[in-house]
């Protein structure tokens, strides 16, 4: 599952995609439909997906999908299966066709569908502060709690006995049962992504979602995007403190405490059981494994393995830290 919200505009023959893309490929015949833009893990033979890096290049060995907006050098790590679709700017590229498919996905404004919380059927279900709006194809489950100025926006679904604190904005998310998210939150808006542009920056389509699961807690502040091309996961028991920026596509795993404005950068991934002190950042593309210890204020920016107690910038284990800075 993806975005189950936005609709898919698809499917597309490949004539069109080939004229949007300005590329020319005989491999395929024209009138071939493509049903949907997907990432490498995703992907099925009626899709489209794409391979910009090396560092993928196992699971673009592996990909299902019958095309692939990729370069000329990462071409050769496809399978037979999938053909490429050469581009010079894959990212770029990405961004047209998904824009192609999902038009709603581009812009992120406002929804003037909400209604106040005395007008819809939640009124005498959830137990509500002043000034609550609520949009539609919004399921709230029993025994919630919202707080003042809190706005649950268009594509939610909450759990039971949640708790959704005042000056909230919560939309494209997913939230499971006994999640508490805390005062001036913001989840599910559109992530991070664009393209420098002299002109006009170009926006990158962000079609995932927010995915909060059983009895975490999102400290007052913080903020959490929806994924671009995959969704945004907060693993069941994982605690955030306050302030706390997770971007999107990024997956957090079970039982996870993560201190003070702390920053997750796009597309990380972080294990289970891990502890990250205040202040510390991880760069984009990152793995870091299980039962994992980072000090407050470390600079993350290589993979980290299981079982590791790192610290500093760039963040080195524990015991070298320490040597360093005698």
């Amino acid at each position: 599952m993806l975005n189950p919200f936005f609709k898919n505009n698809g499917p597309f023959v490949i004539s069109e995609i080939k004229k949007i893309l300005n590329i020319n490929i005989s491999d395929i015949k024209d009138d071939t439909k493509v049903n949907d833009i997907k990432d490498l893990n995703s992907s099925n033979n009626s899709d489209i997906t794409f391979f910009h890096s090396k560092k993928y290049k196992e699971i673009a060995s592996k990909t299902k999908a019958s095309l692939c907006i990729t370069t000329d050098f990462l071409k050769n790590e496809l399978p037979p299966s999938c053909i490429p679709l050469v581009v010079e700017n894959v990212l770029v590229s990405v961004s047209k066709i998904t824009s192609m498919f999902y038009p709603d996905s581009i812009n992120d404004d406002f929804d003037d569908s909400v209604y106040h919380i005395d007008k819809t059927k939640f009124k005498d279900k959830v137990i509500f502060g002043k000034n609550v709006l609520i949009g539609k194809n919004v399921s709230i489950g029993a025994n919630c709690k919202i707080g003042h100025n809190t706005i649950i926006e268009k594509n939610v679904s909450i759990g039971d006995n949640c708790s959704i604190g005042s000056n909230t904005i919560i939309r494209n998310s997913l939230i499971s049962n006994d999640v508490k998210v805390l005062d001036n939150c913001v989840v599910g808006k559109h992530g991070f992504g664009f393209f420098p542009n002299k002109n006009k920056n170009l926006r990158y389509p962000h079609i995932g979602i927010v995915i909060i699961e059983e009895n975490c807690e999102i400290g007052c502040g913080s903020t959490i995007d929806r994924g671009s091309m995959s969704n945004t996961i907060i693993g069941k028991n994982t605690y955030l403190d306050n302030q706390i920026h997770i971007a999107h596509n990024v997956k957090i795993g079970e039982n996870s405490i993560i201190a003070g404005q702390v920053g997750i950068a796009g597309s990380s991934i972080i294990g289970s059981n891990v502890r990250i002190g205040g202040q510390a950042g991880i760069s984009g593309h990152i793995k870091v494994g299980n039962n994992v210890e980072i000090g407050g204020g470390s600079g993350v920016i290589k993979n980290i393995p299981d079982n590791t107690k790192v610290m500093g910038y760039p963040a080195k284990n524990i015991r070298e830290f320490l040597r360093d800075n005698k």
